[in-house]
């Protein structure tokens, strides 16, 4: 296509409910840059969080933005300088942008970057523009290779395994260990996988619905339990204070870490995946049980590790991808994907 101009549809969010397709230009790779031509993308949380409320928190859609941080594509262009892919592989993108230069990078905790660009998030402004859309430009630095293994919908979840595989590792050993996840949306059973890598001995999940739970049983849970329908499931654990080493909170409901709190053993540990509102907690329980909370957010280097299980089916995501939409109809894609009771990982797929 030299010469020739390429433009590419771009979902774009303008605010509550107002996801429009466009048309836009596309640039040619500069140095150190690809061109892929996109394949899939998943509809994560907070893309759903900005087109149903406009934002979550105080992170708010402040001027248009192509949302997606979860995608993968083919090589289509090599700018000057790059090495390492070929023109038609499969790659997983890293949405991260680090600066490298604030105090946080230079400490080696560039996941705490005071600077840092997440493509598709309205955190600053301006936006950080996103994956939806047919061709993008993007620092080859971020590309990684999928293999002929997999398809592009399974490398598009290198992003959110990796978020998974972070919140694993801050929990350290997990060998022969008592897990308890709640909540079994897409990082609920993406942490379910991680931890069963990780080789955890028994893994207990919750929800509110069985087909979030029917997949988790699929990513490798030993036990589901639906506490809607049984709201006394987890009394057991709560026997001799506590039962489970280990808890990956991932539903950031209240009821659900009140539960988690009950249910893991003295100096036991939480590991906070979910994000919420202020929530009021049993602080005496906490301080009596000798508890450790500590939060997760994003990942670092796990990315890598991420595609390369994803790559070799070392962690087979297919169990969690539930829908797939053409781009052309993200409005549709979205609202499926509100809805839990059947819906757990909705992409969308890019055929230029």
């Amino acid at each position: 296509m030299a010469g020739v101009a390429r433009r590419a549809r771009v979902a774009r969010l303008y605010g509550r409910r107002d996801l429009r397709m466009e048309i836009a230009e596309v640039a040619e790779p500069g140095e150190g840059e690809v061109l892929l031509k996109m394949a899939t993308g998943g509809i994560c949380g907070s893309d759903l969080h900005y087109y149903q409320d406009g934002g979550f928190g105080p992170v708010r859609v402040r001027e248009p933005i192509i949302p997606g941080h979860e995608a993968s594509g083919h090589v289509a262009a090599l700018g000057a300088g790059v090495s390492g892919l070929t023109i038609g592989e499969l790659v997983a993108v890293n949405p991260s942008q680090p600066c490298g230069a604030c105090r946080f990078c230079r400490e080696g905790l560039a996941i705490h970057c005071l600077n840092m660009q997440f493509m598709g998030s309205a955190m600053r402004l301006p936006h950080a523009q996103g994956m939806f859309r047919d061709w993008l430009v993007v620092p080859a630095s971020q590309c990684f290779a999928a293999g002929t293994l997999v398809g592009a919908g399974e490398a598009a979840c290198a992003e959110p395994l990796a978020v998974c595989l972070h919140a694993v590792a801050q929990a350290g050993d997990l060998v022969g260990k008592q897990v308890l996840v709640t909540g079994a949306g897409p990082i609920g059973a993406l942490v379910v996988a991680a931890a069963r890598h990780a080789r955890a001995e028994t893994i207990v999940v919750t929800d509110l619905a069985d087909a979030a739970l029917y997949r988790a049983k699929a990513m490798g849970a030993t036990r589901v339990v639906n506490v809607r329908r049984e709201p006394a499931g987890l009394a057991q654990y709560e026997a001799d204070k506590g039962q489970f080493d280990v808890v990956f909170e991932c539903s950031a409901a209240e009821p659900a870490l009140r539960s988690a709190i009950a249910a893991v053993r003295p100096r036991g540990l939480i590991v906070q995946v979910g994000v919420t509102g202020d929530i009021n907690l049993p602080l005496n329980a906490l301080v009596g049980k000798e508890l450790r909370w500590i939060g997760s957010q994003r990942f670092d280097d796990e990315f890598a590790r991420a595609v390369e299980l994803i790559a070799a089916r070392r962690i087979d995501v297919r169990p969690i991808i539930s829908h797939a939409f053409p781009v052309d109809q993200a409005v549709e894609a979205f609202e499926q994907a509100g809805d839990r009771s059947r819906a757990c990982k909705v992409q969308l797929t890019f055929h230029s």
